[in-house]
């Protein structure tokens, strides 16, 4: 069986949808950027015109959603319970403390200029912790309190492409593979062999290929790349460890994990980051097969972990 691919760049990252048909890649991409842009206008922190930077959400007023931030929400709140707190929506403002405020090559760019980093916005994190049983939905409407902000960078990703691979799927009836930055779903046949995915994270890093079948995900989280210096010049990156209010310790720098959905495999991937030295048992106790990258470079299989070109689910 033949496949197509079309690649390409979004949120600073790298972005490809593959087809079991070849003539319906230009649909495939299409019906992809389609979630993609309703993702983005539903819960970037970036844009002033998303639905997650309101006037009204920043109020703490209670505020009409779309079906898509609804959905959104729900997931960064499954994942709150599923990993106990570990991944958590609540962490909007420790990231713009931290620097993180802009789309990330603005970061970077030393001329481009943020919020401020301060050990006041430090104090009033210790003096104000938030958390996800703050946050409220019923029905279409979201309230959180104010001076609590949003952010669902941690589960967004994967939850666009598990809904991009199900609607992709579901209206071009082939075979789909919906690649967001290492975030993966797959749906519908797949290939004679299942579809082949290589896993690493950049030049020089341990390096592994699976093949994995249709209704699929598997999303690998990873320190090495979403980096840059706060305002006192101290590197960070994006994996936020609630209990903290700062990056989680680098036990870890990447983990993949494969489950059926991509948000149940991004969950349990951040999970393992964000717990440092427990997070192979918490991993471990969760059944799915996954590979941990220590800091060293060393790599642990866990949960039967194909041998490369086996097939993983």
């Amino acid at each position: 069986m033949r496949t197509a691919t079309s690649e390409w760049q979004v949120w600073c990252l790298d972005a490809s949808v593959t087809v079991t048909d070849p003539g319906l890649r230009a649909d495939a991409r299409a019906i992809v950027e389609t979630v993609l842009a309703d993702v983005d206008r539903a819960c970037s922190r970036f844009r002033p015109d998303s639905e997650i930077t309101s006037a009204s959400l920043r109020r703490g007023r209670p505020t009409r959603i779309s079906p898509m931030l609804a959905a959104l929400v729900d997931a960064g709140l499954r994942a709150a319970r599923m990993s106990g707190g570990a991944v958590d929506p609540t962490i909007g403002r420790r990231l713009v403390a931290l620097g993180y405020d802009r789309d990330l090559a603005a970061v970077k760019d030393p001329g481009t200029r943020g919020g401020p980093t301060s050990p006041a916005g430090t104090a009033r994190f210790a003096a104000h912790r938030a958390h996800a049983g703050m946050i409220s939905r019923r029905g279409d409407v979201l309230t959180v309190p104010e001076g609590i902000s949003l952010d669902l960078g941690a589960t967004a990703k994967a939850v666009a492409a598990d809904l991009a691979a199900d609607v992709a799927a579901r209206q071009l009836q082939s075979g789909v593979l919906v690649d967001l930055g290492g975030d993966i779903a797959t749906r519908g046949v797949a290939p004679v062999g299942g579809w082949q995915v290589v896993v690493d994270d950049g030049p020089g890093q341990p390096t592994a290929q699976i093949a994995v079948g249709g209704d699929c995900g598997i999303a690998t989280s990873s320190t090495l790349h979403r980096r840059w210096r706060d305002g006192d010049g101290i590197e960070r990156h994006h994996i936020i460890d609630p209990r903290t209010g700062f990056p989680a310790d680098e036990v870890w720098r990447t983990v993949t994990v494969v489950a059926r959905r991509c948000v149940d495999a991004n969950t349990a991937s951040t999970a393992c980051i964000v717990n440092g030295s427990r997070g192979a048992d918490l991993v471990r106790g969760t059944g799915l097969p996954a590979r941990l990258v220590a800091a060293d470079g060393s790599v642990t299989l866990i949960g039967g972990w194909p041998h490369d070109r086996a097939v993983a689910a």
